[in-house]
């Protein structure tokens, strides 16, 4: 095999891509220090139970593991920001008051979460501690969209989804592990048949319930055929109504509704969603309430905090949107007088990007589309239009 071929799924990111990229990280970090949110930057590889504590399977089986040569425990390469976030707010942070953080770096993933996806994810997310009313969901949903807008996405719609109705069905029924596993699995594949096979031991009320959600997906009107269709209980009822509550407060946006749609069911306690928008084949931002998320690393009751949060990946941002424009430059000549070197200097200062030419090389193409140059006349040296 040549030294130069890539592991599957991994990709180099050449000049183009990786300007854009970075110019959309910090303008969408930017967007969240705007709504108050402080910077963190976790490492990329941890204990591996520091990594996994609270996260479920599906997070371990996506996880590189290796054996760290110092301590000889296990080390674990993270797959997802979100529990090292949690880790910093509970163990290192310790406030009791809110507390708004984001972050952007990479994640790796032992396979592709689909079909010709990387599995070396950029993540950018942001997340709030210490509030578990639905304000704190609408400004994460909010931040979310207006990141995606910022990062010139088109076309945006909103699907709400909300953990606590399957929770809440299921909670009182004596299921093992993997029927709860396999029942869950049916409802996000809208599986009918299975999931009549599997919820034949079940209460009747409860059986009606999530053959019901298979189908309660659409626009608004879901909401409603779901209060009549779904058991009468106050946490359905109070998650039907708090989703139509955030439907309403993004009025600019479409809005659609998958109450049967339960991924990262062993994750999330309450609203989740997911935005897409126009020349993604998947969601580009997914985000959700995990309320309790860092009660494991606090050592204590009180940092059971509520919490909510949104993750996006900016290489799947950049693929799906406009590049953007270069901006213009200026071709400047290589010399050793200090008054070039001084003018280059101001220049640059100045915010400008200045090419110099190096020797031989005045016929080539520039890379940056020029627009300007940089030439002497009378002692003093101007910018000039080309």
């Amino acid at each position: 095999m040549s030294a130069w071929v890539l592991p599957d799924h991994i990709a180099d990111v050449l000049p183009s891509e990786a300007r854009h990229i970075e110019e959309l990280r910090r303008e969408l970090l930017d967007t969240a220090r705007g709504y108050g949110y402080e910077l963190v930057m976790p490492p990329l590889l941890e204990h591996l139970e520091s990594l996994l504590t609270g996260t479920g399977e599906a997070l371990d089986l996506q996880t590189f593991k290796l054996v760290d040569q110092l301590s000889g425990r296990t080390l674990g390469l993270r797959a997802d920001t979100t529990p090292q976030v949690a880790r910093i707010d509970a163990h290192l942070l310790g406030r009791t008051a809110l507390t708004r953080l984001c972050y952007c770096g990479p994640v790796l993933h032992t396979r592709p979460s689909r079909p010709h996806a990387t599995r070396e994810p950029l993540q950018l997310g942001a997340e709030i501690y210490g509030h578990a009313g639905p304000e704190a969901d609408l400004e994460v949903l909010q931040l979310a969209l207006d990141c995606l807008d910022a990062g010139r996405a088109t076309g945006l719609q909103v699907d709400l989804a909300d953990a606590r109705i399957v929770k809440c069905l299921l909670k009182d029924q004596a299921l093992s592990e993997a029927q709860r596993h396999a029942i869950h699995t049916a409802l996000a594949t809208k599986d009918g048949s299975t999931l009549a096979r599997l919820s034949k031991g079940l209460t009747p009320a409860v059986r009606e319930g999530l053959l019901a959600l298979v189908d309660l997906y659409g626009d608004i009107s879901v909401l409603d055929r779901a209060a009549a269709r779904l058991p009468n209980h106050p946490e359905i009822t109070q998650a039907l109504t708090q989703l139509r509550w955030l439907a309403e407060q993004i009025p600019s946006v479409a809005v659609s509704f998958d109450l049967g749609d339960s991924r990262g069911y062993a994750y999330y306690s309450g609203m989740r969603f997911a935005i897409y928008a126009n020349g993604a084949s998947d969601a580009l931002a997914r985000g959700g309430r995990y309320d309790g998320v860092g009660a494991v690393f606090g050592h204590r009751i009180d940092r059971d905090r509520p919490a909510v949060g949104f993750s996006l990946d900016l290489k799947e941002l950049v693929a799906a949107v406009q590049p953007l424009a270069l901006r213009a430059a200026i071709r400047a000549p290589w010399g050793q007088s200090a008054s070039l070197r001084a003018a280059i200097a101001t220049l640059r200062s100045r915010g400008e990007t200045v090419v110099c030419v190096l020797p031989g090389h005045e016929s080539e193409v520039d890379e940056f589309h020029c627009d300007r140059e940089l030439t002497e006349a009378a002692g003093q040296w101007l910018v000039k239009a080309l």
